[in-house]
């Protein structure tokens, strides 16, 4: 009997429907394209198998960054939160990070919701088990049913789940998070084609019956009383609602000296984990051990959502077996009587040698194969997002017959998450940080539709009346700082009683107001009843005159310093490149450079092992040929 095989066609296939295929999906269908996503399970559309929560410290960076490209999670998060918080309010504004706690089913369902409407896009339920590569050209996938689907472009967002198995002391379950379905077989497939592959591993704390939970002996976490929308489509007066309690509790002596005595039951510790764990997210196995000198470590209790009464215990992410987690669990505070509903678990799952990948988030040997999220060796639903945005907007415009794109490091917190998984040596986990990023005055949260909005309308993302609202804002800042920058005050007593209530040494001639605005105790808003002349009510023109005005000088200086940076950015390597051609270079220099094939000089010089002495040669080599 012959088997008929059954073949589709499409014009980009997504191969994952988590954070960061959800966003690559709506990216390419939202342009056009005729675009199938492929998810083990339906009902796990933009799952959240971890911290039920969008945001904080720089992640918030990120979410606002897609936003402002056009893509769907700050929309999303603004419709399903249950509490809101703009963290390091007490920082400068290059900090500030928003963070919402989300309602994790209804966010999920809102998701699924989005796709299933947008035109272009298809939703599969299924796995993908090859890929079909010709003369180092992607020509299209196959299932585990035998279908094939033809594209012209692929993006793989497996997130934890190629190979995955799930670990809980001894007990030891071969799924993916949440007890899903594993993906087991498309890494033959990639491995036959040459990828390198990683094996990393994260987890998950347990989640807690509500009801056994002794809130009174926490301390209650509040949102912000004023709350701030992540999408910059969103109206702020649409979401100020009340908000649900998160609650503060600590780990103890007691609960270490449990842990320690049963490290040996560790996976971890047991050696049967073989993948690497994310540094900045540790077990509380590795806090214990790591930060002896610490007699407690923060917790937070955080719901999963109002159709649930379960509750996510952050800070206490584990893989001991379940008689630990009992126990360790009942010497916290406020959880002594707590019922475990689903146990503490690490995941080990495959992942990619990211610095394969091109800064389109292309495989360098693979035309028309992209890839993104944690499957690129990251971690988080923003990281994961931020990647799966990217790669789906550069396999459009590759589709399309457009010149792709690639955001730097001077352009946007994206650019940072790329170019660091492409160039730099992750042995890890790779997780976003303020600190990473080395223009992050001007790449600050509240300015990423300013930098990165008119891009999202050119690739076609961004509507034609955000556009608009854009450029009229922009010239409304320009127009309020040239006013401030030239409007007089003197030193009268309206003035000065201004200045003795918010302890501001008093005027001894003129100023002008955008001079005031600098003084670290004065700001835009403070100096509105001395301000006659001011007719502005948009509180984003606000924001954005009072943080140019009082950053100005670094400000000014961060601006000269992407000057130099954009030089060597610009300075293009040939494709192919033949390294072993400049007699100068020193051999580490060659290796590195012949292993990374940079595709520029700054991406170059940011490779370990490559000298600015190494810079120097190249520089002379290209200038000569």
């Amino acid at each position: 009997m012959s088997v008929k095989m059954l073949k589709k066609t499409y014009d980009v296939v997504v191969v994952g429907a988590g954070h960061a295929g959800c966003e690559a999906a709506l990216a390419a269908a939202r342009m056009g394209l005729e675009t199938i996503i492929f998810t083990v399970s339906v009902d796990s559309i933009a799952l959240m198998p971890c911290n039920p929560n969008i945001g904080g410290s720089s992640k918030g960076h990120l979410v606002r960054e897609i936003d402002a490209l056009g893509g769907e999670m700050g929309k999303n998060i603004d419709k399903t939160f249950l509490q809101s918080k703009m963290l390091n309010v007490s920082k400068g504004p290059a900090v500030h990070s928003l963070r919402a706690q989300a309602d994790k089913a209804e966010y999920s369902k809102s998701m699924r919701e989005v796709l299933q409407n947008q035109e272009h896009l298809t939703i599969k339920q299924g796995e993908i088990t090859d890929i079909i590569v010709e003369d180092g050209i992607l020509k299209g996938v196959k299932s585990y049913t035998g279908t094939i689907y033809e594209c012209k472009a692929a993006i793989l967002c497996t997130g934890t789940y190629l190979r995955a198995r799930c670990l809980t002391g001894e007990n030891i379950t071969h799924t993916g998070p949440n007890g899903l379905q594993a993906a087991n077989h498309l890494t033959d497939s990639l491995k036959e084609n040459g990828v390198e592959m990683f094996r990393f591993k994260t987890g998950t704390p347990a989640r807690m019956d509500g009801n056994s939970i002794d809130f009174q002996k926490m301390e209650p976490q509040f949102g912000d009383e004023r709350i701030t929308p992540f999408s910059f489509s969103t109206n702020p007066e649409d979401i100020q609602k009340e908000q649900i309690q998160c609650f503060l509790t600590y780990t103890n002596e007691d609960t270490h000296n449990i842990i320690r005595n049963n490290l040996d039951r560790s996976p971890i510790y047991a050696g049967i984990i073989e993948g690497t764990g994310p540094r900045y997210c540790p077990s509380i196995e590795d806090k214990v051990v790591k930060f002896a000198d610490k007699n407690r470590h923060q917790v937070f209790l955080e719901p999963e959502g109002l159709s649930t009464n379960e509750w996510y215990v952050g800070g206490m992410s584990s893989s001991l077996p379940e008689d630990v987690q009992e126990e360790m669990y009942h010497t916290v505070p406020g959880l002594e009587h707590a019922k475990i509903v689903r146990n503490a678990y690490a995941i080990e799952y495959d992942c990619i040698n990211a610095r394969q990948l091109n800064p389109t988030l292309e495989f360098k040997k693979i035309k028309g194969l992209f890839s993104g999220g944690q499957f690129n060796g990251s971690s988080g639903y923003e990281e994961a997002a931020a990647q799966g945005l990217i790669a789906g907007i550069n396999a459009a415009l590759k589709t399309l017959g457009r010149e792709m794109i690639v955001l730097d490091r001077s352009e946007a917190y994206m650019g940072v998450l790329i170019d660091d998984l492409v160039t730099k040596e992750n042995r890890e986990p790779y997780r976003m940080m303020t600190s990473r990023a080395e223009y992050r005055l001007l790449l600050r949260q509240d300015n990423a539709d300013m930098r990165l909005s008119e891009l999202g309308y050119e690739i076609g993302l961004i509507s034609k009346d955000q556009y608009e609202l854009l450029m009229k804002r922009k010239k409304e800042i320009e127009k309020e700082i040239e006013r401030l920058e030239h409007t007089n005050v003197g030193a009268n007593e309206k003035v000065q009683s201004l200045l003795r209530e918010h302890n501001s040494t008093e005027l001894k001639s003129g100023t002008t107001l955008a001079e005031l605005i600098r003084r670290p105790e004065l700001n835009y808003n403070i100096l509105a009843p001395i301000d006659s002349e001011r007719t502005n009510t948009d509180y984003r023109v606000a924001e954005q005159t009072n943080i140019s005005i009082k950053y100005k000088g670094y400000i000014d200086r961060q601006k000269k310093q992407v000057e130099q940076y954009k030089k060597l950015e610009n300075k293009k390597i040939p494709e192919n490149f033949d390294y072993d051609k400049v007699g100068s270079l020193r051999i580490e220099a060659r290796q590195k450079l012949k292993e990374f094939m940079p595709v520029s000089i700054g991406q170059a010089s940011r490779i370990s092992g490559v000298s600015p002495a190494d810079i120097s040669v190249l520089l002379i080599y290209l200038s000569q040929k």
